[in-house]
Parts: C-alpha cells; sequence; structure tokens
C-alpha cells in the first residue's frame, strides 16, 4: 500500500527536465519516395547510439518519450532507448513535421507525466521552440548565438523546467561533440 502511493506520488511530479532532440542524420532518400521513410543513416545510427550513451552518462534519462512516427524518428528513438532503459514511449502522428506551436502542445500537455521528458522530431520545429524557450528565459547572447547556428542532426537540447513550467537551458549536445570521447 505505501509503495503504491510513493509510486503515484512520483508520477504526479511536475517535469524538471525537458530534452528537444533532432533525429540523427537519415538517408537523403527512402525506396518509397516518402520523405517519413527514410532511414537513418551509417553515420546516424552510430551518432544516436553515442547520444544516448553520453545523455545516460549525464543522468538524463526519460521517463516519457514524444516521438513522430517518421522511420528515421523511430529509428533514433530504439537506437538512444538502449542506454535509457525502460521509458515509456508515445508516437503521435502531429510530431512529424510539427511546428514549434505542435511540439509546445505536446510538451505542456505531458509535462505532468514526466520528470524528464524527451520530444525526439524534426527540423525547423525543434530548433525553432528551442530557442523560443531560450528567449523566453533571457538566455544569454553567447547562447543564442550558438543555437542560432543551427539544430543539426542528432543533437538535444536540455532545459531544466521549474515548478511554473519555464524552461531554463541546461545544454546543448551534438554528436560532433562527442567525438573521440
Amino acid at each position: 500500500m505505501i509503495w503504491r502511493e510513493a509510486a503515484n506520488a512520483l508520477k504526479a511530479l511536475p517535469m524538471q527536465r525537458l530534452i528537444l532532440m533532432r533525429h540523427a542524420e537519415a538517408e537523403r532518400a527512402a525506396g518509397s519516395g516518402r520523405d517519413r521513410d527514410r532511414a537513418l543513416s551509417a553515420r546516424g545510427r552510430a551518432d544516436a547510439t553515442a547520444m544516448g550513451r553520453a545523455l545516460a552518462a549525464r543522468g538524463m534519462r526519460p521517463d516519457l518519450a514524444l516521438v513522430s512516427p517518421a522511420v528515421r524518428t523511430r529509428q533514433t528513438w530504439d537506437l538512444l532507448h538502449d542506454a535509457f532503459g525502460d521509458v515509456q514511449v508515445r508516437e503521435d502522428e502531429p510530431l512529424y513535421n510539427g511546428g514549434a506551436g505542435t511540439l509546445r502542445g505536446f510538451v505542456e500537455a505531458a509535462e505532468d507525466e514526466a520528470g524528464c521528458l524527451m520530444v525526439v522530431a524534426h527540423n525547423p520545429g525543434v530548433h525553432l521552440l528551442a530557442v523560443e524557450y531560450l528567449v523566453e528565459s533571457a538566455a544569454s547572447p553567447a547562447v543564442l548565438d550558438r543555437m542560432s547556428g543551427g539544430f543539426p542532426p542528432g543533437a538535444a537540447a536540455i532545459f531544466t523546467v521549474d515548478v511554473a513550467g519555464r524552461c531554463a537551458f541546461e545544454g546543448f549536445i551534438q554528436p560532433r561533440d562527442l567525438a573521440g570521447a
């Protein structure tokens, strides 16, 4: 009985960390000709695996992952997941090429479901939402400059979230940062 109450209390914790991640590098085309069917390249598979390990080593293990149903995002998640262990996952159609507003809506809807929420989706939505959070939190010009340089495949922007739901920049990791690690 006490264990069940403690488990329910943990699930009711508001989100404390948000990880916005762009899918890893994908092939230029799919055999079907459909964008959503593009698979990860060999480099993308290696980058996704390395990013999962790097995030987990930094203690960033999501409780819930919201993943676009595109092949490249699902493959990215599958490779990340190996480093995280048991994580609740949801695939939602609007995350496929969803804009910043769409992604924000999903983040806000899930904020009471996970202490650490991860979104694996696409540009430009992921990049624009990360910039919105930076502007809203009055991030330093250096951080804004770094993020204005783009959001490459496989990159992740990490934010801490306060009790009022405001996001503050914690870090930005991209696969090239892990070279030689």
